[in-house]
């Protein structure tokens, strides 16, 4: 944007009105900002830069001031400062070549749907503040919930907008999906009984008590999302009654040690209040054996939860989704639809088996959420919220299911030819092969692999061990400067590889997710990495000299 001359903005009545209102002409001052900012936007999109590289703090002495400024700003001149201190330092997360985390490309008509939605500036905690976009909230829960459990027209027609029901619920992200299906759990674990009016009414202890159980536990794999020791600790569970269950090695959670688990806690009077399986793990995007899971679930009679946050979009792919076998005996299910379903950032949700199950968390005041009511916040852990359910609605649409398939079944088979790619690479090695379109690998030079391979085969601890955090200092610095250079982006994660002696290492973590990522592109980032990696003076100097 120009420049302009310095004007000085008053605070007024009249002036405070005029920001309150609509333009009056498509040429006024707002719609021509409005006009100028959507073509900026717009550019910033095009650019394949990842990022224009500026330390962050040089970016935080943009943001110093801590006083409220007493004087207003005209919004031109906010628009033009904001496009040069945050937009211009923003992460270019539609980037083809940003392909470090789940974060993508969105599809360009949710600009201006989203304008719709922030203009109409919805509540969906009540009715008096979202008529028409409670019902059309409930119905992309119950799209989701078909999408998930196939159940009948009927059953649709009873629960999908039933005042005392609910198939879901709609949230900020996985987060909070996860501390509502546990909450929900935990409730319908400690419920009323007898003279016991259930843990809601007369809390943890006094549920304890009145059921006989010294403590409750959940168990998930090492894979778990941390969000789950949140829940623990807002549930007033405990952190360390979240027992972590060794993964086999494909990375999913092995389920004989979990039933060992439970059986350990029944000894010591501990009650399983939920197992949580992952589909889509954070790090390396595996999917839990979730039948199995739900038979053990069944065996000892407790809530069965699927973090399906990352993975759960994939069930929109009628070629792929056979890789979700035994989601739909989940009692309930993450799925973030800011993940895969290229929602913008807030559109997370959490489904129920049962519609019967929110009423173990249904709250109720006098001014709001009246019993009777459809407010959807009598259900919800949060109250006031955005109706991002029509943005997922709009994309459910839009996109539709034959859309859906194209985009999700060429992530996957992307991530699949970038595996295919790197095993091609005598100086990259797969760590992890991807089961959805989430995968890791690390730079290793040919001898060095061919040394490490012969050490593990010998038992070589020490020698592995040393290798290990030389090719540790590697990945890191390859990943530091690929990020800083601005071209691309991979993560990084750490997580114990094949015969590597059972020790931990720091590997690239890619996520292809972004359908303008190509083929070319995937090849770049390979072809970067190993320039970077022979700019290193510290640790690939040594690796080279131990083989």
């Amino acid at each position: 944007m120009t420049s302009k001359p310095q004007r000085q903005a008053t605070a007024s009545e009249e002036a405070l009105m005029r920001i309150f209102t609509l333009p009056e002409a498509p040429h006024s001052t707002l719609g021509q900002i409005e006009k100028e900012l959507s073509e900026n936007l717009m550019g910033f999109l095009k650019e394949n830069i990842v990022a224009v590289e500026k330390p962050l703090t040089e970016i935080e002495k943009d943001f110093q001031a801590h006083q409220v400024p007493a004087s207003p700003s005209f919004v031109s001149d906010y628009a033009e400062q904001m496009m040069q201190t945050l937009v211009a330092h923003s992460v270019h997360t539609s980037a083809p070549s940003f392909i470090g985390h789940m974060t993508s490309a969105l599809p360009y008509f949710v600009l201006p749907l989203s304008k719709m939605m922030v203009g109409l500036n919805q509540n969906l905690v009540k009715i008096e503040t979202s008529k028409a976009f409670t019902p059309l909230e409930r119905q992309v829960l119950g799209m989701m919930h078909h999408l998930v459990y196939g159940q009948s027209d009927s059953f649709y027609n009873n629960w999908m907008h039933s005042a005392s029901h609910s198939l879901g619920a709609f949230c900020s992200g996985g987060t909070v999906a996860n501390i509502t299906a546990l909450w929900i759990a935990r409730n319908r674990v400690l419920q009323a009984s007898g003279d016991f009016k259930g843990i809601a009414a007369s809390g943890l202890m006094a549920g304890l008590r009145h059921y006989g159980y010294d403590d409750l536990a959940i168990l998930v794999s090492t894979r778990g999302h941390y969000s789950l020791g949140k829940s623990a600790d807002l549930l007033g569970i405990g952190r360390d009654n979240i027992v972590s269950i060794p993964c086999s090695d494909d990375n999913k959670v092995d389920v004989d040690k979990m039933r060992q688990a439970a059986e350990q806690l029944a000894a010591k009077n501990i009650k399983v209040m939920a197992i949580v399986g992952v589909a889509g793990t954070t790090e390396t995007g595996n999917i839990d054996p979730l039948n199995e899971l739900a038979d053990l679930a069944h065996t000892l009679g407790c809530h069965f939860h699927v973090d399906a946050a990352w993975g759960g979009a994939s069930l929109l792919s009628n070629k792929y989704r056979y890789l979700l076998a035994g989601i739909e005996r989940a009692d309930s299910i993450t799925i973030d639809a800011h993940k895969q379903m290229y929602v913008p950032m807030g559109a997370g949700m959490v489904l129920f088996k049962d519609p019967e199950f929110a009423n173990a968390i249904k709250h109720h005041a006098e001014y709001i959420l009246r019993k009777g009511s459809k407010d959807l916040g009598s259900q919800t852990l949060e109250g006031s919220r955005p109706g991002m359910a029509m943005l997922v609605h709009a994309c459910l649409q839009v996109i539709g299911r034959d859309g859906y398939e194209i985009l999700i079944n060429n992530s996957l088979e992307k991530a699949r030819y970038f595996a295919e790619l790197i095993k091609q690479q005598g100086d990259f090695q797969l760590v992890s092969a991807p089961e959805l379109c989430l995968l890791t690998y690390r730079y290793v030079p040919a001898q060095v692999q061919a040394l490490l391979t012969h050490a593990v085969k010998h038992d070589d601890l020490e020698l592995v061990t040393q290798i290990n955090q030389l090719l540790d200092g590697l990945t890191k610095f390859v990943q530091k400067r690929q990020r800083e250079q601005g071209k691309s982006f991979v993560s990084r994660t750490r997580i114990t590889p094949d015969n590597n002696l059972g020790l931990t290492s720091v590997v690239f973590r890619v996520v292809l997710a972004n359908p303008l990522t190509g083929h070319d592109i995937l090849q770049q980032v390979l072809a970067e990495q190993r320039e970077i990696a022979q700019q290193d003076a510290l640790f690939l100097p040594q690796l080279l000299a131990l083989s």
